[in-house]
Protein backbone atom coordinates (compact mmCIF):
# COMPACT_ATOMS: atom_id res chain seq x y z
CA UNK A 1 0.00 0.00 0.00
CA UNK A 2 1.61 3.25 -1.04
CA UNK A 3 1.28 6.40 0.96
CA UNK A 4 -0.75 9.03 -0.83
CA UNK A 5 1.40 12.07 -1.47
CA UNK A 6 0.30 14.66 1.07
CA UNK A 7 0.95 18.31 0.43
CA UNK A 8 2.88 20.22 3.05
CA UNK A 9 0.84 22.48 5.30
CA UNK A 10 1.69 26.17 4.91
CA UNK A 11 1.97 27.03 8.59
CA UNK A 12 2.60 30.74 9.07
CA UNK A 13 3.28 31.44 5.38
CA UNK A 14 1.67 34.69 4.25
CA UNK A 15 2.89 34.69 0.66
CA UNK A 16 0.41 33.30 -1.85
CA UNK A 17 3.09 32.71 -4.49
CA UNK A 18 5.23 30.77 -1.99
CA UNK A 19 2.30 28.49 -1.15
CA UNK A 20 1.47 27.85 -4.81
CA UNK A 21 5.01 27.41 -6.13
CA UNK A 22 6.30 25.62 -3.02
CA UNK A 23 3.82 22.73 -3.32
CA UNK A 24 1.85 23.56 -0.18
CA UNK A 25 -1.79 22.71 0.36
CA UNK A 26 -4.07 25.64 -0.48
CA UNK A 27 -7.77 25.77 0.26
CA UNK A 28 -9.23 27.73 -2.65
CA UNK A 29 -10.42 31.00 -1.17
CA UNK A 30 -10.63 32.68 -4.54
CA UNK A 31 -14.46 32.36 -4.87
CA UNK A 32 -14.57 34.74 -1.87
CA UNK A 33 -12.29 37.19 -3.71
CA UNK A 34 -14.46 37.09 -6.84
CA UNK A 35 -17.56 37.67 -4.70
CA UNK A 36 -16.02 40.66 -2.91
CA UNK A 37 -14.89 42.34 -6.10
CA UNK A 38 -18.14 41.66 -7.95
CA UNK A 39 -20.33 42.88 -5.08
CA UNK A 40 -18.70 46.09 -3.93
CA UNK A 41 -15.68 48.32 -3.66
CA UNK A 42 -14.98 49.12 0.01
CA UNK A 43 -14.49 46.39 2.59
CA UNK A 44 -13.38 46.07 6.14
CA UNK A 45 -12.51 42.63 7.47
CA UNK A 46 -12.31 42.30 11.23
CA UNK A 47 -10.58 39.13 12.37
CA UNK A 48 -8.40 38.02 15.24
CA UNK A 49 -4.65 38.03 14.65
CA UNK A 50 -3.21 34.99 12.88
CA UNK A 51 -6.43 34.45 10.98
CA UNK A 52 -5.05 34.39 7.45
CA UNK A 53 -5.79 38.06 6.73
CA UNK A 54 -2.28 38.71 5.40
CA UNK A 55 -2.47 35.72 3.07
CA UNK A 56 -5.85 36.92 1.80
CA UNK A 57 -4.40 40.39 1.12
CA UNK A 58 -1.42 38.87 -0.69
CA UNK A 59 -3.71 36.68 -2.81
CA UNK A 60 -5.83 39.70 -3.76
CA UNK A 61 -2.64 41.61 -4.62
CA UNK A 62 -1.48 38.77 -6.93
CA UNK A 63 -4.91 38.60 -8.58
CA UNK A 64 -5.12 42.34 -9.31
CA UNK A 65 -1.48 42.29 -10.45
CA UNK A 66 -2.51 39.81 -13.16
CA UNK A 67 -0.35 36.90 -11.99
CA UNK A 68 -2.46 34.29 -13.74
CA UNK A 69 0.23 31.59 -13.46
CA UNK A 70 -0.42 31.36 -9.70
CA UNK A 71 -4.15 30.74 -10.11
CA UNK A 72 -4.05 27.72 -12.38
CA UNK A 73 -6.83 25.28 -11.38
CA UNK A 74 -8.36 27.75 -8.92
CA UNK A 75 -11.82 29.25 -9.19
CA UNK A 76 -10.55 32.74 -10.07
CA UNK A 77 -9.04 31.38 -13.27
CA UNK A 78 -12.37 29.89 -14.41
CA UNK A 79 -14.82 31.63 -16.78
CA UNK A 80 -17.49 31.59 -14.01
CA UNK A 81 -15.47 33.95 -11.84
CA UNK A 82 -15.64 36.75 -14.40
CA UNK A 83 -12.06 37.73 -13.47
CA UNK A 84 -9.98 39.30 -16.24
CA UNK A 85 -6.31 38.52 -15.65
CA UNK A 86 -5.36 40.47 -18.79
CA UNK A 87 -6.15 43.64 -16.85
CA UNK A 88 -3.47 44.60 -14.34
CA UNK A 89 -4.24 47.18 -11.68
CA UNK A 90 -1.78 49.28 -9.70
CA UNK A 91 -1.89 47.92 -6.14
CA UNK A 92 -0.96 50.13 -3.17
CA UNK A 93 -0.32 48.00 -0.14
CA UNK A 94 0.07 49.24 3.44
CA UNK A 95 1.07 46.79 6.12
CA UNK A 96 1.26 47.73 9.77
CA UNK A 97 1.69 44.14 10.96
CA UNK A 98 5.48 44.24 11.23
CA UNK A 99 7.32 46.22 13.90
CA UNK A 100 5.77 48.60 16.37
CA UNK A 101 5.05 52.27 15.86
CA UNK A 102 5.70 54.18 19.05
CA UNK A 103 5.41 57.80 17.96
CA UNK A 104 3.75 60.08 15.46
CA UNK A 105 7.03 60.38 13.55
CA UNK A 106 7.21 56.57 13.34
CA UNK A 107 3.88 56.50 11.56
CA UNK A 108 4.43 59.49 9.26
CA UNK A 109 7.86 58.05 8.39
CA UNK A 110 6.49 54.56 7.69
CA UNK A 111 3.67 55.85 5.47
CA UNK A 112 5.94 58.54 3.98
CA UNK A 113 8.43 55.89 2.81
CA UNK A 114 5.59 53.97 1.17
CA UNK A 115 4.37 57.10 -0.61
CA UNK A 116 7.97 57.78 -1.75
CA UNK A 117 8.30 54.25 -3.12
CA UNK A 118 4.98 54.47 -5.02
CA UNK A 119 6.04 57.79 -6.55
CA UNK A 120 9.29 56.17 -7.64
CA UNK A 121 7.55 53.08 -9.04
CA UNK A 122 5.23 55.17 -11.18
CA UNK A 123 7.80 57.84 -12.07
CA UNK A 124 5.94 60.69 -10.38
CA UNK A 125 7.11 63.97 -8.86
CA UNK A 126 7.60 63.89 -5.11
CA UNK A 127 4.44 65.14 -3.41
CA UNK A 128 4.33 67.23 -0.25
CA UNK A 129 1.94 67.99 2.60
CA UNK A 130 0.40 65.61 5.11
CA UNK A 131 0.24 61.87 4.42
CA UNK A 132 -3.43 62.30 3.49
CA UNK A 133 -2.63 65.18 1.11
CA UNK A 134 0.07 63.09 -0.52
CA UNK A 135 -2.28 60.14 -1.07
CA UNK A 136 -4.85 62.53 -2.57
CA UNK A 137 -2.28 63.84 -5.03
CA UNK A 138 -0.71 60.46 -5.80
CA UNK A 139 -3.68 58.26 -6.69
CA UNK A 140 -5.08 60.41 -9.55
CA UNK A 141 -1.54 60.62 -10.99
CA UNK A 142 -1.17 56.83 -10.91
CA UNK A 143 -4.61 56.57 -12.53
CA UNK A 144 -3.53 58.93 -15.32
CA UNK A 145 -0.17 57.24 -15.80
CA UNK A 146 -1.53 53.68 -15.95
CA UNK A 147 -5.03 54.41 -17.36
CA UNK A 148 -6.29 52.14 -14.63
CA UNK A 149 -8.15 52.45 -11.37
CA UNK A 150 -6.08 51.79 -8.26
CA UNK A 151 -6.40 49.05 -5.60
CA UNK A 152 -5.65 49.90 -1.93
CA UNK A 153 -4.98 47.08 0.55
CA UNK A 154 -4.30 47.84 4.22
CA UNK A 155 -3.26 45.07 6.60
CA UNK A 156 -3.72 45.62 10.37
CA UNK A 157 -5.01 49.18 9.88
CA UNK A 158 -5.53 49.57 13.65
CA UNK A 159 -2.27 48.12 14.95
CA UNK A 160 -0.61 51.51 15.64
CA UNK A 161 -3.58 52.34 17.91
CA UNK A 162 -3.76 48.94 19.61
CA UNK A 163 0.00 48.89 20.30
CA UNK A 164 -0.18 52.15 22.25
CA UNK A 165 -3.39 51.92 24.27
CA UNK A 166 -1.51 52.61 27.50
CA UNK A 167 -0.74 56.13 26.22
CA UNK A 168 -4.06 57.92 25.52
CA UNK A 169 -2.38 61.16 24.39
CA UNK A 170 -0.25 59.33 21.83
CA UNK A 171 -3.29 57.31 20.70
CA UNK A 172 -5.24 60.48 19.99
CA UNK A 173 -2.31 61.94 17.98
CA UNK A 174 -1.87 58.70 16.01
CA UNK A 175 -5.60 58.60 15.43
CA UNK A 176 -5.54 62.10 13.92
CA UNK A 177 -2.76 61.14 11.50
CA UNK A 178 -4.42 57.86 10.53
CA UNK A 179 -7.72 59.67 10.11
CA UNK A 180 -6.02 62.13 7.77
CA UNK A 181 -4.60 59.25 5.73
CA UNK A 182 -7.64 56.95 5.65
CA UNK A 183 -9.92 59.96 5.20
CA UNK A 184 -8.24 60.61 1.84
CA UNK A 185 -9.59 57.33 0.46
CA UNK A 186 -13.23 58.36 0.08
CA UNK A 187 -12.67 61.50 -2.04
CA UNK A 188 -10.60 59.34 -4.41
CA UNK A 189 -13.59 57.12 -5.17
CA UNK A 190 -13.59 57.56 -8.97
CA UNK A 191 -9.91 56.54 -9.15
CA UNK A 192 -10.32 53.41 -7.04
CA UNK A 193 -11.23 49.90 -8.13
CA UNK A 194 -11.16 48.13 -4.76
CA UNK A 195 -10.27 48.94 -1.13
CA UNK A 196 -9.82 46.39 1.65
CA UNK A 197 -8.76 47.15 5.21
CA UNK A 198 -8.17 44.39 7.72
CA UNK A 199 -7.77 44.78 11.44
CA UNK A 200 -8.58 43.37 14.83
CA UNK A 201 -10.97 45.99 16.20
CA UNK A 202 -14.25 47.10 14.71
CA UNK A 203 -13.46 50.32 12.89
CA UNK A 204 -16.30 52.31 14.46
CA UNK A 205 -14.61 51.95 17.87
CA UNK A 206 -11.31 53.45 16.79
CA UNK A 207 -12.88 56.67 15.51
CA UNK A 208 -10.49 56.96 12.56
CA UNK A 209 -13.03 56.43 9.83
CA UNK A 210 -15.40 59.35 9.96
CA UNK A 211 -14.98 59.67 6.21
CA UNK A 212 -15.38 55.99 5.40
CA UNK A 213 -18.59 54.92 7.06
CA UNK A 214 -19.69 53.26 3.84
CA UNK A 215 -17.35 50.32 4.36
CA UNK A 216 -19.00 46.92 4.12
CA UNK A 217 -18.08 44.90 7.18
CA UNK A 218 -17.65 41.36 5.89
CA UNK A 219 -17.90 38.43 8.26
CA UNK A 220 -17.49 35.04 6.64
Amino acid sequence: MTMMHLKKLPIGIQSFSEIITGGYAYVDKTPFIAELVNDGKYYFLSRPRRFGKSLLIDTIDCAFSGRIELFSGLYLDSPESGWDFAKQYPVLRIDFAGGSLRSVSDITERIGKLLDSWEKTYGLEKSSGSIGDRLLSLVPQIFNKTSSQVVILVDEYDKPILDNLEDPILVSELRDHLKDFYGAIKPLDEYLKFVLLTGVSKFAKTGIFSGLNNLDGHHH
